[in-house]
């Protein structure tokens, strides 16, 4: 059990205090967190090409409150990610050799999780310089496996130096990557009674990718219960001269958002990015730079991306006159 809550403390000195007849002074302190979060769980690494390995892993838990991930090749720390994350591709590795990667967990409190089992894995040999993609999957096939997985399949690809790693997108997000002598792969961590519409790539040693296999669809089946909104809350735009002031509050989606896509009087106009470090949690603002004549009208409008890579429910909208 993690320890967050305040402990009360008394503290009395009886010695050389006689006649005291009353207690006036409490101390209240907090007990430090010195409890580490567990260890990354489903942990897995997939060589993408001679010189590139793709890991994985599942994210925590929230109970416990992971800030960052630290991924280590043979004990040796190697990135450093936002607890949003989980996965990343290691590069400039070598040709036909083998690595271990492990991944620890660092909350807020600084403490380090210790490693789950690595997971091994040994580079292809290169090839000679390759510019021909594989060919993309001919068939996908995919279907819900609860309220939160589905099971994607795929039809084999073939490539003249042979094919290395099939990635699953969604939403145009890689969301998984499998090996090369796979043909389907059980995706989790997906919202209740939501349409998803999947596609796969073939790649090969020299990280050309094929493109998109057929797209497929899936209805994951509602769940008992509501679970949090995913649309940001409390929009609010303020017009000055030459900007736009936008706030709004983080939807609760069991990670930090990165990414929001803007709607301007109807249409998607851009897309706002947070980079590794400095993700917002709570109420968010971003300026926006505006050249339009004063008195131009706007309405706004957002929605944040969600970490199974879809995007979420539109917030509120707002209309704005533009100054000059």
């Amino acid at each position: 059990m993690r320890r967050s809550a305040p402990t009360l403390a008394l503290f009395l000195t009886l010695t050389g205090l006689a006649g005291l007849t009353g207690l006036t002074g409490l101390t209240a302190c907090t007990a430090p967190d010195t409890e580490p979060p567990s260890a990354p769980t489903g942990l897995t690494a997939q060589a993408g090409s001679a010189t590139s390995v793709h890991v994985m892993w599942n994210a925590a838990a929230d109970r416990d409150a992971v800030t960052r991930y630290q991924v280590f090749e043979a004990g040796r720390l190697v990135r450093e990610l936002p607890a949003e994350k989980t996965m990343v591709d290691i590069t400039g590795l070598t040709p036909q050799t083998g690595y271990s990667f492990t991944v620890r967990a660092l909350d807020s409190a600084g403490n380090l999780s210790g490693a789950g089992p690595a997971a091994a894995v040994t580079t292809p040999a290169a090839k000679a310089e390759d510019r021909t993609a594989p060919t993309a999957p001919a068939t996908t096939a995919a279907g819900a496996t609860g309220p939160r997985s589905a099971r994607v399949s795929w039809a084999p690809s073939t490539d003249d130096t042979g094919v290395t790693a099939y990635d699953v997108y969604q939403g145009g997000v890689r969301i998984h990557t499998a090996g090369p002598g796979e043909n389907a792969t059980t995706l989790t961590g997906l919202r209740p009674d939501t349409v998803y519409t999947f596609t796969v790539r073939a790649r090969d040693g020299a990280d050309n990718s094929s493109p998109d296999g057929p797209a497929v669809d899936v209805s994951t089946p509602p769940a008992s219960g509501e679970g949090p909104g995913t649309a940001p809350a409390d929009l609010t735009a303020t017009a000055s001269p030459g900007a736009v002031t936008l706030t709004w509050t983080a939807p609760d989606t069991g990670r930090p958002t990165a990414e929001y896509e803007l709607y301007v009087n109807g249409r998607p106009t851009t897309v706002i990015q947070f980079g590794a470090g400095a993700v917002p949690t709570g109420r968010v603002e971003h300026r926006l730079t505006v050249t339009e004549p004063a008195g131009t009208e706007w309405t706004v409008k957002l929605r944040a991306r969600l970490p199974d890579g879809n995007w979420g429910a539109f917030s509120a909208e707002r209309r704005i006159s533009l100054t000059g």
